[in-house]
């Protein structure tokens, strides 16, 4: 059995097989994949409910940077504590969501403004594109088209790591004033080219994400583990979404 099944930290088969080995779980207590899928359902909406709100406070004119902040750094914390503490999943889940929401509204609300004339539509598009990428790999993994082998599993999670790597080395860089990368920005080919490798890592990971919770369920793990992996998969979709933007903004910044 292999340490790794999904490149997302919080979906590792570990954190599943610690919750079936602590007590004996009946079915009727038991996660389902149904039911993760119900509990994501939930979370998306209070996202949605959040994201609606800072979106219109930067339509109104409003000050939407604490919104970021707070949302961006609760949402981190949020997610740390629940990587430690997945009992606590039925209750910091939902905060993560709201949390996330506050970000992911004003983000969309500033490129939408940003992009108003070259892509007016650059927000939708996003949302679209993030939305039909799940479910062309829900559908792939459903019908085994695509299988997450040991191979499989272990190229994705390295290159998830090198891009986390990678980001916060940017980050601290920028921190010393020194932004010599403009290619995570601009719309050149190579920036371009970027976001796609990224935008198809955040894909792949949707594979071990549904490859876990169905894990999950076949492991019989404890019923709040449907709302920790409702939660692991909101992680990523956020990601895939925020990435699917980025590469939008440079292509249409290529006009």
């Amino acid at each position: 059995m292999s340490l790794f099944k999904s490149g997302n930290p919080t979906l590792s088969e570990n954190k599943f097989r610690d919750t079936v080995l602590a007590d004996v779980i009946s079915n009727e207590n038991a996660m389902t994949v149904k039911g993760t899928l119900n509990k994501f359902g939930f979370l998306f909406l209070m996202v949605l409910g959040t994201s609606f709100y800072s979106w219109k406070e930067f339509a109104e004119g409003g000050n939407v940077t604490p919104l970021i902040w707070t949302g961006a750094i609760g949402g981190l914390i949020l997610a740390i504590v629940l990587v430690f503490k997945k009992e606590w999943s039925p209750y910091l889940a939902p905060a993560y969501a709201l949390l996330e929401g506050l970000f992911i509204g004003a983000i969309s609300a500033m490129y939408n403004t940003a992009f108003a004339e070259k892509a007016p539509n650059i927000v939708i598009n996003a949302v679209g594109l993030t939305f039909g990428v799940a479910i062309a790999m829900y559908l792939l993994f459903s019908f085994r088209i695509i299988k997450a082998t040991e191979k499989f599993k272990s190229i994705v999670i390295s290159a998830t790591i090198g891009i986390a790597l990678f980001y916060v080395l940017v980050w601290v860089l920028r921190m010393f004033g020194y932004d010599n990368m403009p290619f995570l920005h601009e719309g050149s080919t190579m920036g371009i080219l970027f976001s796609l490798f990224v935008v198809a890592i955040a894909s792949l990971n949707l594979i071990l994400d549904f490859d876990m919770i169905e894990k999950g369920s076949e492991m019989g793990a404890p019923k709040y583990m449907e709302w920790y992996g409702a939660f692991g998969l909101l992680v990523t979709i956020i990601w895939l979404y925020l990435e699917i933007l980025r590469l939008l903004s440079k292509i249409s910044g290529r006009k």
